[in-house]
């Protein structure tokens, strides 16, 4: 079993800046793939960002790319989410996730195994 926590969600004009930060405990994790995907209301989950276990490849959705950078920080058991440049249509609820897929970045829901909880946030106009 693995648990993510996730936080650092929260209102935001747009222009601006959060990061988010997920928390995983219950395996290596330093040893597994991580990512972050966001649903907003009404709309499929959606795959933002994903980082391989060394942090060597990273890979991102079209519509955050630029703006968005995944990190990780393995001694901490932590991955993170740094997302400027916020428009509206980034609010959604934001999700990280956990992989035991062999290719280093993937971006399909089903190739990941266990999710947080997930962490809303709001961008206003």
């Amino acid at each position: 079993q693995v648990q993510l926590i996730e936080s650092g969600g929260g209102l935001v004009q747009a222009g601006g800046s959060l990061r988010l930060s997920c928390t995983a405990s219950g395996r290596t994790f330093s040893s597994y793939t991580m990512g972050w995907f966001r649903q907003a209301l009404g709309k499929e989950r959606e795959f933002v960002a994903a980082i391989s276990w060394s942090a060597s490849s990273t890979r991102y959705g079209n519509s955050v790319k630029g703006r968005f950078t995944i990190s990780r920080d393995n001694a901490k058991n932590t991955v993170y989410l740094q997302m400027n440049s916020l428009k509206p249509e980034d609010t959604a609820v934001y999700y990280c996730a956990f992989s035991f897929a062999l290719h280093p970045t993937p971006v399909q829901r089903h190739e990941y195994n266990y999710w947080g909880q997930g962490t809303q946030v709001t961008v206003s106009s």
